[in-house]
């Protein structure tokens, strides 16, 4: 049986490179794996379970927001 890496909010937010605002928007929306707290103060998440998401975030196609076309004056073209 494999031991269980768990992961502190300081580390999952440096691994990801996302504001701790972003981390529980995205966890409360259910698009983040949940943490769940191993002390009364110490929330964790688990390696492998970040690990897997980051892995289907990089392999998922995200789509850009074209650019407006704009004038030399900085008008939006139609």
């Amino acid at each position: 049986m494999q031991a269980h890496q768990f992961l502190r909010r300081g580390q999952v937010l440096a691994k990801l490179g996302i504001s701790r605002t972003t981390l529980y928007n995205l966890e409360k929306a259910g698009r983040f794996p949940q943490h769940f707290m191993v002390t009364p103060r110490c929330a964790v998440w688990r390696s492998d379970e970040v690990d897997a998401w980051m892995a289907k975030r990089a392999s998922a196609c995200v789509q850009v927001a074209p650019t407006p076309l704009r004038n030399a004056q900085g008008e939006a073209l139609a």
